[in-house]
C-alpha cells in the first residue's frame, strides 16, 4: 500500500497550481499591508489630525512600523502551528486574519469623529495585521519549496518573492484609480476607505484557492515517520546548532533584506514626496514602474541562484545597494527636483540658535511637543523638505538665515494648543515666503524633472533589491531541517523585515529631522546592509541544490 507521501506525489498537484495558489494568498496579504504604508500621509491627517504635520507623519510611519513589530510574534505562533499541525492550516488562518483586520480598517471612525479612540482601534487592527503576516510568508515559501525539485527551487520560490510586488502593485493601482475617479479632496475625506474595503473580494478568492490545496509532501513524510517536532521553539532556539543557523539567517541575510528592500520600495516614497516635494501622483506612477519591473526579476534571480548559487547572487545585491545609496540618492534629488538642488547650492539655509535649546526630535508616537524656537525652526524646514545647517548664535535668539535675509523665530513655550498651532503656521508662512524669494520651489515640477533618468536610477535600486530577495526564500528554506523549518525560518525573516525594514522609514525620516540633511536617513540602510555583507562573506554556506532531507 502506498504511503501518504507517495499518494500525495501521485496527485495532479502541478507546480503551477501550487505556486499560483500560494502566491495569490501571499499577494493578498502584501496588498493588505502595503495600502497602509502607501497611504501614510493620508492616514496621518485622518487619524492624527490633532498633531502638527511632521509629528503626524512620524506617528503614521510609526504605526506602519507597529504592524511590522508584531510580525516576529506571529512567526512564533504560526511557526509552531505549521511545524506541529501542518503548513496548509497555518497559512489559511493567517490569510483570514489579515483580511478581516484590513477590511475593518475601512469602517473605522476618524479622529474628528472619535478622537484618540480612532487611533487606538487602528493600532489594534495594525497589530493583528502584523501577527497574521508573521505567519504568512514562511508558510507560503516553505509550501512551494517542499513541492519543488531541488534544481528548480530558486525559480519556484521566486514567485513567492514576486507576490510582494504583485501586492504592492495592486495596492498602488487601487489607490491611483480611486484618487483619479473621485478626486484628491474626496479621497482625503472618505475615498481612502475604498482600498481597505476592496480586500474583502481578494480575501474570498485567496481562501478559496488555498482551501483546494493538499498538505506539503515533506510534512506528510515527516508525519508518517513520526518525526514531527513536539517543541519547535525549544528545538529551534535551545540547540546551538539550530540557533547558530537562525543568527546567520538574521545577520547574514535579513538585516540587508530589511534595509535594501524597504529602502527601495518604502523609504523612497517618503524621500521623493516629503523631502523632494514630488507630487504624490508622480511618485505613485514611478513606484508602479518599479514594481512592474521587479516582478519578473525576483523569478530571474531565483533562477540564476539555481545555477550560480544563492550566496553570490544575494551578495551581489548587497554590494550594488551599498554602492548606490549615497551617490544615487543625490542623482535622484537632481533628477526629481533640479530647482531645489540649484537653490540649495546657490543659497544654503542656516539656523542660527543656541544648540542647548534644540531637542532631538525623535518622537515615533507623535506625542511630544517641541516648542522651543530652535525646534519650531527645524521642524518647519524639515516639513518643507529643506536641508539646513545649524550654527551657534552669538545672541539669545533663533533666526533662519536665507541668503542675506533673517527670519526671526519665536518660541512657543507656555502657549496652549491653538495658539501654538497659529504660531507655527505664521512661522511656516514667513519662512516659505523668503524661500520663494530665494528661488526655492514650493514643490517639484514634474515638467522640469528628468523622469527618464529618475526611472533608470530607481531601477538600479530595484535590481539590487530583487537580486537579494529573489533567491532568499530558497536559501532560508534550505538552511533548516523540515521538523522546525516553519518556526526557525520565519522568526529571523520577520525580525529582519519587521524590525529592521519596518522601522527604516520612521527612523530614517527622524534622522533627517534631527540633522537637517535630507540624505542623513541613508545611514540606517547602509549600516544594516554592511552588517549582512560581512556576515554572509564569513559565515553563510552555499545551499543551492541541497535535498531538504539532507538538512
Amino acid at each position: 500500500m502506498a504511503t501518504i507521501a507517495e499518494q500525495h506525489r501521485d496527485k495532479p498537484w502541478s507546480m503551477a497550481r501550487v505556486i499560483i495558489a500560494s502566491s495569490a494568498g501571499t499577494t493578498f496579504e502584501w496588498y493588505d499591508f502595503f495600502i497602509f504604508g502607501s497611504l501614510a500621509p493620508v492616514i496621518s491627517k485622518v487619524f492624527f489630525a490633532g498633531l502638527e504635520p511632521t509629528p503626524a507623519l512620524l506617528a503614521a510611519l510609526a504605526l506602519f512600523a507597529a504592524g511590522f513589530a508584531f510580525r516576529p510574534l506571529g512567526a512564533l505562533i504560526f511557526g509552531v502551528v505549521g511545524d506541529r499541525l501542518g503548513r496548509k492550516g497555518a497559512f489559511l488562518i493567517t490569510v483570514s486574519l489579515m483580511g478581516a483586520a484590513t477590511f475593518l480598517i475601512g469602517f473605522l471612525p476618524t479622529y474628528a469623529q472619535a478622537g484618540s479612540t480612532a487611533a487606538t482601534m487602528l493600532i489594534i487592527l495594525r497589530i493583528l495585521q502584523g501577527i497574521a503576516l508573521g505567519g504568512e510568508y514562511g508558510g507560503a515559501a516553505i509550501y512551494v519549496a517542499e513541492h519543488s525539485p531541488a534544481s528548480k527551487r530558486g525559480a519556484s520560490t521566486g514567485w513567492i518573492q514576486s507576490s510582494a510586488s504583485f501586492g504592492l502593485l495592486a495596492a498602488l493601482l487601487v489607490i491611483v484609480v480611486t484618487r483619479t475617479a473621485i478626486g484628491e479632496d474626496e479621497f482625503a475625506v472618505w475615498g481612502w476607505r475604498i482600498p481597505f474595503l476592496v480586500s474583502a473580494v481578494l480575501l474570498a478568492i485567496s481562501v478559496w484557492m488555498r482551501a483546494k490545496l493538499a498538505e506539503s509532501p515533506e510534512f506528510c513524510r515527516l508525519r508518517e515517520e513520526g518525526g514531527l517536532a513536539t517543541a519547535p521553539l525549544r528545538e529551534s532556539f535551545g540547540k546551538w546548532r539550530n540557533l547558530r543557523r537562525v543568527l546567520i539567517a538574521f545577520f547574514g541575510i535579513m538585516c540587508a533584506q530589511g534595509a535594501v528592500w524597504y529602502f527601495t520600495f518604502f523609504y523612497m516614497q517618503v524621500f521623493l514626496e516629503r523631502s523632494l516635494g514630488l507630487p504624490s501622483q508622480t511618485k505613485d506612477l514611478l513606484l508602479i514602474v518599479m514594481t512592474v519591473v521587479s516582478a519578473p526579476l525576483y523569478v530571474y534571480f531565483g533562477w540564476l541562484s539555481d545555477r550560480l548559487g544563492r550566496k553570490p547572487v544575494m551578495i551581489g545585491g548587497m554590494l550594488l545597494a551599498l554602492l548606490l545609496y549615497f551617490p544615487a540618492s543625490h542623482w535622484i534629488a537632481a533628477a526629481a527636483n533640479p530647482q531645489l538642488v540649484a537653490a540649495e547650492q546657490a543659497t544654503p539655509i542656516f539656523v542660527d540658535t543656541d544648540p542647548a535649546t534644540c531637542s532631538v526630535q525623535f518622537d515615533p508616537l507623535g506625542t511630544a511637543k517641541f516648542v522651543s524656537a530652535c525646534d519650531i525652526a527645524k521642524s518647519t524646514l524639515v516639513t518643507k523638505g529643506i536641508s539646513f545647517q545649524t550654527r551657534r548664535s552669538g545672541v539669545a535668539r533663533t533666526d533662519v538665515v536665507i541668503g542675506t535675509e533673517r527670519v526671526p523665530i519665536s518660541g512657543g513655550e507656555g502657549l496652549a494648543g491653538p495658539a501654538l498651532k497659529t504660531l507655527k503656521a505664521r512661522t511656516s508662512e514667513a519662512i516659505g515666503a523668503e524661500l520663494q524669494e530665494a528661488g526655492y520651489p514650493k514643490q517639484a515640477d514634474p515638467a522640469r524633472a528628468n523622469i527618464t533618468l529618475l526611472i533608470v536610477i530607481l531601477l538600479a535600486f530595484v535590481v539590487a533589491a530583487t537580486a537579494l530577495y529573489g533567491p532568499q526564500a530558497a536559501a532560508l528554506v534550505e538552511m533548516f531541517p523540515t521538523r522546525i523549518r516553519y518556526t526557525a525560518m520565519s522568526f529571523p525573516y520577520h525580525v529582519g523585515t519587521g524590525w529592521v525594514g519596518g522601522f527604516l522609514p520612521v527612523t530614517s525620516f527622524a534622522l533627517v529631522a534631527v540633522t537637517g540633511n535630507i540624505f542623513s536617513g541613508l545611514w540606517y540602510a547602509v549600516f544594516f546592509t554592511a552588517i549582512s555583507l560581512i556576515v554572509s562573506l564569513l559565515f553563510l554556506k552555499e545551499t543551492s541544490g541541497r535535498h531538504l532531507q539532507e538538512v
